[in-house]
C-alpha cells in the first residue's frame, strides 16, 4: 500500500515539474519576443468557482473569505443572486467609506468597519442506484444537501462563517470567528472542518467524484469507523491556529503551510463529553505553484455510553490543482477500535486497525466537461480480507460556474460482503444561488 502510495505522488509530482519546466521554456521565449499565455494561478477562488472559467474576469471567481492558497479549509462560492445583491451593496458602503476618512475606531458603539456580509446557499439533488444485494431499497430520489451560509469580516481582521444544513434534520455545519490579520499565523474559534487530509476540506463542489473518498468519510470523521455520525461532515468544535510561511519563486507562492488545532472530539453542536482533546496538526509544502505534498497527525478519543476507543492516525499526501488539471493521492492509518468492537467481558474484537488509500485525476476534456477517475481502498481492519475496493468514473458537465451535473459510476469489490461485486450508478446535479 505505501509503495502504491509513493508511486502516485512521484506521478503528480512528475506531471508537476514537467509542466513547469514548460513554463519556464515559454517565459523564454517571451524576452525573445514570442507571445505566450499566461498560466491561471490555483488559489482558493479558482477551486471554488472551478478552473473551467480560466478565461472569464475576476467578479466571476468570487469566493468568500479566502485565506491560504494551501486549500486547508472550505471554501463557499458566490451565486449569481448573492453577486448581485452584494455589488449593490458594496456600492453603497463604499460611497460611504470615502466620506469618512478618520482613523479606525474601537468601541462598543462603533458600528463601522464592517464588510458587507456575503450570503449564499446550494443545493445538491440526486438519484442513486446499486445492484447490490438487499439494498435496492435505497435506490431514489434525495436532497443531498441544501444549505445557506453567510460570511464576512469586522474590523479587517475578524472574518466570520455561519453555515446551515437544512436536508433531512436541520443543524448547523460551521459557525466561527476567525483573528486573520497576518497570513503568517491566524487564529479561529468555533466550529469547523478538522484539519487532517488533503481531501477532508473540501466544499462537495470542488471533491469532483460527487462523494468523498473512504479515507475521509472513515478515517476523518463524517461517518467514523470509531462511531461518529456522518452529520460530523469532517467537523468538530476547537480554537485553530495557521499560517503560510516563506514566499518563494518569481511567483512568490508560500513554500509552506501549517495548521495546529485542538477540538472537542465529540463532533459538531455537542459539548465535550471527557476531559481529553483531540489534537490535529499538518506540516505541508508547496515546491511549485499548484504542487502540495503534506503530512497530517492526529491523536485523540471518541467516547459513547461508557466505552472509549482511540483515534492515533496519521495520512500522507499529494495534491497537484493548476490549469483545470486535478490530481490528489492520499494514504491514511489508524490505530483505535469502533465502539461497536468491545466485548461485555471487557474484551476486544478485530485488530484495532485499519487503513485507506486513494488516488483520483481530473482530466479537462471541454470548456464544460471535465472527466475524474478514482481508486479508492478501504480496509477496516487493516487486512486483505478487510478490504473494499471502488473503482469511479464521473464526468462533471460544468455548464456555468453556479451550475455542474455530474454522473457516476462505481464498480465495488468488497470483501466484506456476502456477494462482494456491485455497481453503483449515481445523477447529482448542483446549483448556486
Amino acid at each position: 500500500m505505501k509503495t502504491y502510495l509513493i508511486l502516485c505522488l512521484l506521478l503528480i509530482a512528475s506531471t508537476a515539474w514537467a509542466e513547469e519546466a514548460e513554463e519556464d521554456n515559454v517565459r523564454a521565449n517571451e524576452s525573445t519576443g514570442v507571445p505566450f499565455a499566461c498560466a491561471n494561478s490555483i488559489d482558493n477562488d479558482c477551486r471554488a468557482a472551478g478552473a473551467t472559467e480560466s478565461s472569464s474576469s475576476s467578479e466571476d471567481n468570487k469566493t468568500s473569505l479566502p485565506t491560504s492558497e494551501f486549500g486547508g479549509e472550505e471554501t463557499l462560492s458566490t451565486g449569481f443572486v448573492t453577486d448581485f445583491v452584494e455589488d449593490l451593496m458594496t456600492q453603497v458602503r463604499e460611497n460611504k467609506e470615502k466620506k469618512e476618512k478618520e482613523k479606525k475606531e474601537y468601541g462598543f458603539n462603533i458600528s463601522k468597519y464592517a464588510s458587507t456580509p456575503v450570503f449564499g446557499a446550494y443545493i445538491i439533488g440526486s438519484y442513486k442506484y446499486t445492484s447490490q444485494d438487499g439494498k435496492h431499497d435505497g435506490d431514489g430520489f434525495n436532497a443531498r444537501n441544501i444549505r445557506a451560509y453567510v460570511d464576512g469580516s469586522i474590523l479587517t481582521d475578524f472574518k466570520y462563517r455561519l453555515q446551515l444544513e437544512f436536508s433531512s434534520s436541520p443543524h448547523i455545519k460551521d459557525f466561527y470567528l476567525e483573528w486573520a490579520h497576518f497570513k503568517e499565523f491566524s487564529v479561529k474559534i468555533g466550529q469547523f472542518k478538522r484539519c487532517f487530509t488533503f481531501e477532508n476540506p473540501l466544499n462537495p463542489w470542488d471533491v469532483g467524484m460527487g462523494d468523498y473518498s473512504q479515507a475521509v468519510k472513515k478515517l476523518a470523521g463524517m461517518g467514523d469507523k470509531c462511531g461518529e455520525a456522518s452529520t460530523a461532515g469532517g467537523r468538530d468544535q476547537g480554537l485553530q491556529v495557521q499560517g503560510d510561511l516563506f514566499p518563494v519563486g518569481k511567483d512568490k507562492h508560500r513554500f509552506i503551510h501549517y495548521q495546529l488545532a485542538v477540538y472537542n472530539g465529540n463532533g459538531i453542536n455537542a459539548a465535550d463529553n471527557n476531559s481529553r482533546k483531540d489534537v490535529i496538526g499538518t506540516i505541508q509544502v508547496q515546491p511549485i505553484k499548484g504542487l502540495f505534498f503534506g503530512f497530517f497527525g492526529w491523536t485523540g478519543d471518541w467516547k459513547s455510553g461508557d466505552v472509549t476507543v482511540k483515534r492515533d492516525r496519521y495520512a500522507i499526501s499529494g495534491m497537484y490543482e493548476r490549469d483545470n488539471w486535478s490530481a490528489r493521492a492520499e494514504y491514511v492509518h489508524s490505530v483505535g477500535h469502533s465502539v461497536n468492537e468491545y466485548n461485555d467481558d471487557g474484551t476486544w474484537s478485530g485488530t484495532g486497525r485499519a487503513d485507506a488509500f486513494y488516488a483520483t485525476v481530473g482530466v479537462p476534456v471541454l470548456p464544460w466537461l471535465k472527466i475524474y477517475m478514482k481508486y479508492d481502498q478501504y480496509r477496516e481492519q487493516a487486512t486483505n480480507d478487510t478490504k473494499h475496493v471502488i473503482y469511479g468514473i464521473c464526468p462533471n458537465f460544468r455548464l456555468h460556474k453556479n451550475l455542474n451535473i455530474q454522473l457516476e459510476y462505481h464498480y465495488n469489490n468488497d470483501r466484506t460482503s456476502a456477494n462482494p461485486h456491485y455497481s453503483d450508478l449515481w445523477v447529482e446535479t448542483y446549483v448556486r444561488f
